[in-house]
């Protein structure tokens, strides 16, 4: 039996929950977000180093967890099959209203760099500077983006029908 270092009962017990609903978002599906955050924290303890804020740490935590995500959504197999088409009975979740559902569907479809930055500022509430950590981006180019994300999706939401 592998024994585990305290660092990372923590670390489990501190960003796991997080990870895993952000996980969940960005990639769309529970199970393969559950195998994203198995796959982040092995990465982690494998490159374990501490870190002078706990701010530092969990942006670098939530930075391999991007990582992880967008691994999986470039990978071959993703890209050549579909679990909505292959297992239909399972696609929806029909306890969502309708306009979360709406919402998040809008939010998927966006651009890589755009769902980005709004999965990790609205969905695990970081600041901007928190993020351009994360993605190693400049703030303005955060802010930005952002700004892009809110106003496709504001588009695309009243198209639909919903307003602000």
């Amino acid at each position: 039996m592998a024994v585990v270092s305290p660092d990372m009962e923590r670390l489990v017990a501190q960003y796991g929950s997080a990870m895993l609903r952000m996980c969940c978002a960005y990639l769309g599906d529970a199970h393969l977000a559950d195998d994203a955050v198995q796959d982040a924290f092995i990465k982690i303890y494998r490159s374990w180093r501490t870190f002078d804020t706990p701010a530092a740490e969990k942006a670098w935590v939530m930075r391999v967890a991007v990582n992880v995500c967008k691994d999986y959504l470039r990978s071959a197999w993703r890209r050549k099959v579909s679990l909505v088409e292959e297992y239909p009975e399972i696609a929806g979740e029909p306890d969502r209203p309708k306009e979360d559902s709406a919402l998040l569907e809008e939010i998927m479809a966006l651009k890589p760099r755009y769902r980005q930055v709004i999965l990790l500022h609205y969905y695990q509430q970081f600041s901007v500077n928190e993020i351009a950590r994360i993605l190693s981006a400049p703030q303005s180019t955060v802010s930005v983006r952002l700004r892009r994300a809110r106003a496709i999706l504001q588009e695309r939401l009243e198209a639909r029908g919903y307003a602000d």
